[in-house]
């Protein structure tokens, strides 16, 4: 089988032959449709090092066919079930059923697409994210960031009664994107100053809440502009990683205020893959309008290199291996 491989060097994505895996008793194969890039984790973290990355984590998540399992994974998998996979770009991964509680091999609905559930792991992230700091009706919400995480989490947030839905970015489609899937105002950061305009919008005070998606080195800076945004009494909650350098933490803006980080409790993932699901049939969350290109899997080199050169131009980067 053919996977996609990061050997030493920046930037070195290659297509690698290796030998098909053979199922144990608790493991499950799953044949790949459709693979997502996280832009954040596979660019700032993978991409952009020089050394080799282990090619178990060159990816991130997968909707594809169960191919095989094995004698006690056949007590939850058949052969021919349509599933989504948190695994790698391959045409093939085997699973094991105790991997990550259980949920990294997950059944999906006969209505779910593929590339819909290729999304799935990012979109519980933005469900469970969205609902730990405990929204309340007649809160203001902001977004700091507008790609895939933070689009998602915007779109989660959206779900729960609340007054008003701010998203920040610093790319103009981004913030258009946004307004059009369900942010009340988007603030294009680039044009104008972020911490000004959401006081301006609250009178002053902040926002209840404000979720930092920002990830790299610009995430040092809305991590800085985040808790000027923050009201007494309000949570900042942290998302974003792979800032390259300790964020700036204001003790002093921080007072009388909350600071959670990416908090997600692994007993609740199943219940949140479940709700996720049930969203996004719905057409509560959309993840159609965050995919900027489709790529065969042979060309995983240039699918990677848009991400990094062409930010503005990429959001969703999906790998297609039929």
């Amino acid at each position: 089988m053919l996977r996609v491989a990061k050997p030493e060097g920046f930037g070195n994505i290659v297509l690698e032959e290796v030998p098909l895996p053979v199922c144990g008793p608790r493991d499950v194969l799953v044949r790949s449709r459709v693979s997502l890039i996280s832009r954040g984790s596979e660019v700032l973290r993978r991409y952009m090092h020089e050394e080799a990355i282990d090619p178990a984590i060159m990816g991130y998540s997968v909707g594809g066919v169960v191919a095989a399992v094995g004698d006690e994974a056949a007590t939850r998998f058949q052969p021919g079930d349509r599933v989504v996979a948190v695994a790698p770009h391959a045409q093939y991964t085997l699973l094991s059923m105790d991997a990550m509680e259980g949920t990294a091999v997950w059944p999906i609905p006969d209505d779910l697409s593929f590339t819909q559930a290729a999304f799935l792991p990012l979109v519980t992230g933005g469900v469970t994210w969205a609902q730990v700091p405990g929204i309340r009706p007649g809160d203001t919400v902001v977004v700091l960031g507008q790609g895939l995480v933070g689009n998602l989490v915007m779109q989660a947030a959206r779900q729960h009664l609340l007054a008003r839905l701010i998203v920040v970015d610093t790319i103009a489609a981004r913030c258009e994107l946004a307004q059009s899937l369900g942010a009340h105002l988007a603030i294009n950061a680039a044009e104008e100053d972020p911490v000004a305009r959401v006081r301006e919008l609250t009178a002053g005070q902040g926002a209840q809440l404000v979720f930092d998606c920002v990830g790299g080195k610009a995430g040092l800076t809305s991590f800085a502009q985040a808790q000027e945004m923050v009201c007494d009494g309000g949570t900042l909650h942290l998302i974003g990683l792979y800032h390259g350098a300790p964020l700036p933490l204001d003790a002093g803006k921080m007072q009388r205020k909350r600071l959670i980080g990416g908090y997600y409790a692994a007993e609740t993932r199943p219940v949140m893959l479940a709700r996720s699901i049930e969203l996004m049939q719905a057409g509560r969350i959309q993840v159609e309008p965050l995919i900027s290109h489709r790529f065969p899997f042979t060309q995983a080199k240039a699918a990677y290199d848009l991400l990094y050169e062409r930010l503005s131009e990429a959001m969703g980067v999906l790998l297609l291996w039929e």
